[in-house]
């Protein structure tokens, strides 16, 4: 069953002859369960498409339905809802607040929410994502894949049903690199989360079922594995 849909998706910024056609009429599907690369040299559209898998910004035209559900006919403040506990956003940049310690970093959608958090779940995560002993660490006290290791935590709180994320190995060594997406891989196997990771990195785009690759736009090739 696809968890994602998307139709004649167009996004233009800009006006008249300044006007860029970021994403020029891509339709696609996403089954549930399904991990997802999406990769294109820098300009091409993959950044955009995500955001407007996720929530992030209005198309210029087209749909984008998430389990059958027109995620643009919602008003912005339903759209900030969907984004907190319907996807998960994962950034290169980590996007963490700087005054706030790790488990109120990972915990932020919940209480944005006015809702009380579940101690048993954060727990879990803390321990699952290697950041026992630096609950209460600021953003700047932490190493790079620690501070990404945060934001997943963070995207993974409300145990979203899609995880989205851009780049997410992008300002990292190998190393982390690789736990990174161990990560990410196993929230997609053990909690059956769907997942869609925009990439430049080969090694990334090999570990996943499908490649679909976006250039100028449009969709140019799309690739299924295994």
């Amino acid at each position: 069953m696809d968890i994602l849909s998307i139709e004649h998706l167009t996004k233009v910024y800009g006006t008249g002859p300044a006007a860029v056609r970021a994403l020029d009429d891509v339709s696609l599907s996403i089954a549930a369960g399904e991990f997802v690369a999406i990769v294109g040299s820098s300009g091409s559209g993959k950044s955009t498409l995500m955001h407007l898998m996720g929530g992030v910004d209005r198309p210029t035209s087209g749909t984008v339905r998430m389990n059958g559900e027109d995620v643009y006919k919602r008003s912005d403040e339903q759209l900030a809802v969907f984004r907190r506990r319907e996807v998960g956003l994962v950034y290169q940049f980590y996007n963490l607040i700087p005054v706030l310690d790790v488990e109120e970093n990972i915990t932020l959608p919940v209480r944005m929410d006015g809702r009380k958090v579940n101690e048993q779940r954060l727990a879990t995560l803390v321990s699952s994502l290697g950041l026992r002993g630096f609950e209460h660490h600021l953003p700047n006290q932490l190493s790079g894949g620690q501070q990404q290791r945060v934001a997943i935590g963070r995207a993974l709180m409300n145990s979203p049903a899609i995880v989205l994320a851009d780049e997410p190995t992008g300002n990292l060594d190998s190393k982390n690199s690789a736990e990174i997406m161990r990560l990410l891989r196993a929230s997609n196997k053990d909690l059956h989360q769907t997942l869609v990771v925009i990439t430049h990195d080969e090694d990334v785009a090999l570990m996943a079922q499908r490649v679909i690759a976006i250039e100028d736009g449009r969709v140019v090739s799309d690739e299924r594995r295994g």
